[in-house]
């Protein structure tokens, strides 16, 4: 497995090493012992999964600290694009967003550690959209952060005539708006 820094840090792509040949392939798609080698202190208790249709876009998501959630993140079916924003006061980043495309023949995951609010658009007919988590879900600090806020200006890589939004997501705050309580803590 190869680790990929991104420009914002601790944000990180893990591209596993595939093996492929005529009856199809094989993967690693999660090894907490490589992980931990690899500097990984993150230990995951908790695995979602959705199915989503063309152009729906989820997000942007993250819990309140102390019960944050850092998301190992990948697709099993179809391409969807990826987005963190860094919600971390302090960061050299903050208010910064990163994206890239995951998809079932890329087979890139992507680590979004705690203090970022995270989201995908679906880019293909239909995608099933995995990830696991490091703390249970708890709905009395879930928050989020407007997809289309002008001030973080996301390309999600789909027209705004075909996004679809649920009623909860669309009636988030903006960014400058938002509340959050992480703090950035650099790193030797």
């Amino acid at each position: 497995m190869k680790i990929i820094e991104t420009p914002i840090p601790d944000l990180l792509i893990i591209e596993p090493r595939v093996f492929t040949d005529q009856r199809g392939y094989f993967f690693e798609s999660y090894n907490q012992q490589k992980l931990q080698e690899a500097g990984f202190t993150t230990v995951f208790i908790q695995d979602n999964e959705s199915k989503s249709v063309r152009g729906v876009i989820r997000g942007l998501h993250y819990q309140l600290a102390p019960f944050a959630q850092a998301k190992l993140v990948r697709v099993i079916q179809g391409r969807v694009y990826d987005v963190a924003v860094d919600c971390r006061k302090g960061s050299p980043t903050f208010g910064q967003s990163y994206g890239l495309e995951l998809s079932e023949e890329n087979k890139l995951q992507f680590f979004v550690p705690k203090g970022f609010a995270h989201g995908f658009s679906v880019l293909s007919q239909t995608a099933i959209f995995s990830y696991k988590c490091d703390e249970l879900y708890n709905p009395a600090v879930e928050r989020g952060i407007r997809y289309n806020d002008p001030a973080l200006n996301i390309n999600w890589k789909i027209d705004s005539s075909e996004a679809l939004v649920s009623g909860k997501d669309i009636l988030l705050p903006l960014f400058a708006e938002a509340e959050m309580n992480f703090k950035f803590e650099a790193h030797d």
